[in-house]
């Protein structure tokens, strides 16, 4: 599929502010099942942006405005062409413990931050997405969180916790990603958080332009069996494998590592924003 991803953000001031630093995440991602066609962005006031890759590989894009100002506006514009996801490979849980495994998966690994209790709840739900292989226990954990929980949104905000949505019984993408990678890394499964677009199409399938906002999946790291691994796309909001509607940024351990946007600026003023993405489907290319 092609598609073409329009972010724009507005920054209102209502004093000026005398200089800000910015770092954006929000350019697509080249990979295996993504390429990136054309990618621009602008911002005003008028500043060089410069590129980086972080720790993680996703490219970051950064700049600073050293002068007054009472408004900031970045404009980013993208085409993307996606591929339909291959197979899931069936690999067994003994290929888990090589050691070829655990150098590669590393600090995906690794328990999530703010680790919740064990309670009986958690460990009902550890139980429950266990199948016979890594692959079936992904889907498993892909199926059963939606099923458990609930999509709300305005129940949880950007740092509420794992304990946050076990308790509350509802959370959005990010809170489900959260829960799903705990329990696929306490399997010993590899597992990372990817931020991106999901082009969502009304049911009746009417528009090929909608406006959506960032989303959240994982992305488990599943034995071959041939000695191998690859990295298999989940989305656990809408209970499946991500598909050639899914548009990747980035990934990291947790939402920390591929925030949209992080900024500071120095001046007395609280700032307001609006931000928006139009994601429109390009037929017949």
């Amino acid at each position: 599929m092609l598609f073409e991803i329009v972010y724009e953000a507005d920054y209102r001031y209502p004093v000026a502010v005398s200089e800000s630093l910015n770092a954006l995440r929000v350019k697509p991602a080249a990979g295996p099942h993504q390429s990136v066609e054309s990618f621009d962005i602008r911002v005003e006031p008028d500043v060089r942006v410069s590129t980086r890759r972080d720790y993680f590989g996703t490219e970051v894009l950064e700049f600073g405005i050293d002068q007054p100002h009472d408004s900031m506006r970045i404009v980013a514009q993208a085409r993307v062409r996606t591929d339909a996801r291959p197979a899931i490979p069936a690999g067994r849980w003994d290929h888990l413990t090589d050691e070829s495994y655990r150098l590669a998966g590393g600090e995906f690994l690794l328990t999530t931050p703010q680790p919740p209790e064990i309670t009986d709840q958690l460990a009902g739900l550890s139980e429950a997405i266990r199948r016979d292989t890594p692959a079936g226990t992904a889907m498993a954990t892909t199926k059963v969180i939606p099923e458990r929980f609930e999509y709300r949104q305005g129940t949880t905000f950007v740092h509420s916790t794992i304990a946050d949505l076990v308790n509350g019984g509802t959370g959005v993408c990010q809170d489900f990603v959260h829960l799903a990678l705990h329990l696929l890394r306490g399997h010993g499964i590899a597992a990372r958080y990817v931020s991106g677009y999901l082009f969502a199409a009304p049911p009746d399938g009417g528009s090929d332009s909608v406006e959506v906002q960032t989303h959240a999946w994982l992305e488990a790291y599943l034995p071959t069996g041939q000695g191998g691994a690859e990295w298999v796309a989940f989305d656990p909001t809408n209970g499946g494998q991500a598909g050639d509607t899914h548009v990747k940024i980035g990934h990291g351990r947790n939402y920390n590592d591929v925030p949209p946007i992080r900024g500071i600026y120095r001046g007395p003023a609280a700032d307001s924003v609006e931000v928006g993405v139009r994601m429109s489907r390009i037929n017949g290319v």
